[in-house]
């Protein structure tokens, strides 16, 4: 077992967390919320390290980042646990998973990389659960992909310590920050979380300036669907973040607690797109469903496509030195090499049943 990075000993033989919000006290024997980290004997283990539930190899795309090495495969690892309680989690079979359930297999940095060599990637992608719950995981996984010139991405839910985002992001690239709604009501509710750690996230990413970001929004039925609040999210992303973060608003299915709410009509995701380009953000994605135009790149000046999709593929990418063929315009995409782009990956690992 690997020691934890993030903690203080407290009396009695507990720890403090200090990895996420919740700040778990945690007694002797016992994890914190996520499952993953362990107290044994004051000292708190990462239960994670090392040990995924799942790993596969993916589009980058699929992640979702549109701005971020587009064409090209990436290597994807997910570990058990999480630290949100979403209702609407849809790997929840991995997110609500326990270590003793047999299911993990070994699989350390050194190995990841050379798979992801092997395989033609450009990138290690953290995700399918939360990667700050292992972040000491993530942290030398990083380490050892950046030793062999890949980057990194993380998909994560932005709910993370002030103290442990710097750590973190130090070795993070790119990442995809999921905001799961606008109000503190849902986040308390559905997520069993809070807003502001994540809305503080976000800013801090945005002032630091050194890992690439995009958002995804799922639009759930009946509970944040509500063009007032997907209007207050995209005038607080244009704010705070600017109008060139990539925004993505993908559908939901029904899943985990919510089955009884049916899937996001592929009209709701398209009127949130058309709303956010009206406030000003100008490149916004419509995910989980294929629409004309909702999956392409167009430069916000003069509607020239930048880059062609159907679904996860990429077809065609017109840049000229950065920016817009038609007038010229620099685009915020940060550029894949030719050579390295895939229309096609295949899974590397199934996840485990």
């Amino acid at each position: 077992m690997v020691e934890a990075q993030f903690y203080t000993r407290s009396a009695n033989n507990k720890v403090v967390c200090t990895l996420c919000p919740r700040y778990c006290e945690i007694g002797e024997g016992q994890t914190g919320f996520c499952f993953v980290r362990k107290n044994e004997g004051g000292t708190l283990y990462a239960l994670a390290y090392a040990n995924p539930y799942a790993v596969h190899i993916d589009p980058i795309e699929k992640k979702p980042l549109a701005h971020y090495l587009p064409g090209t495969r990436i290597l994807s690892i997910g570990t058990a646990g999480c630290n949100l309680g979403c209702k609407f989690c849809q790997n929840w079979d991995i997110s609500k998973a326990k270590y003793d359930h047999g299911r993990t297999y070994q699989f350390t940095p050194e190995q990841a990389v050379a798979e992801a060599l092997q395989h033609g990637c450009s990138s290690l992608a953290f995700t399918y659960n939360d990667p700050v719950i292992w972040a000491e995981y993530a942290i030398d996984l990083a380490k050892g992909a950046h030793a062999f010139g890949l980057k990194t991405v993380a998909v994560t839910a932005g709910y993370i310590t002030p103290e442990a985002l710097p750590r973190f992001f130090d070795h993070i690239d790119a990442a995809n920050v999921d905001l799961k709604g606008f109000t503190e009501n849902f986040y308390r509710k559905i997520c069993l979380a809070h807003l502001a750690p994540v809305l503080e996230t976000l800013k801090t990413l945005k002032r630091r300036g050194t890992t690439w970001f995009e958002l995804t929004n799922l639009i759930i039925p009946t509970l944040n669907e509500a063009r007032e609040e997907i209007r207050d999210m995209c005038l607080w992303i244009l704010d705070n973040l600017g109008p060139e973060v990539p925004l993505h608003f993908t559908a939901f299915h029904p899943d985990f607690k919510l089955m009884h709410l049916p899937p996001t009509a592929e009209k709701v995701l398209e009127a949130a797109r058309l709303l956010a380009m009206d406030i000003g953000l100008h490149y916004v994605y419509v995910g989980n469903v294929h629409t004309k135009e909702g999956n392409n790149t167009y430069c916000p000046k003069c509607k020239t496509l930048i880059v062609r999709r159907n679904w996860h593929l990429v077809h065609e990418i017109n840049l000229k030195n950065g920016s817009c063929p038609g007038c010229g315009h620099k685009i915020p995409l940060v550029e894949s090499d030719p050579a390295q782009r895939r229309n096609r990956a295949a899974p590397l690992y199934e996840v485990l049943a």
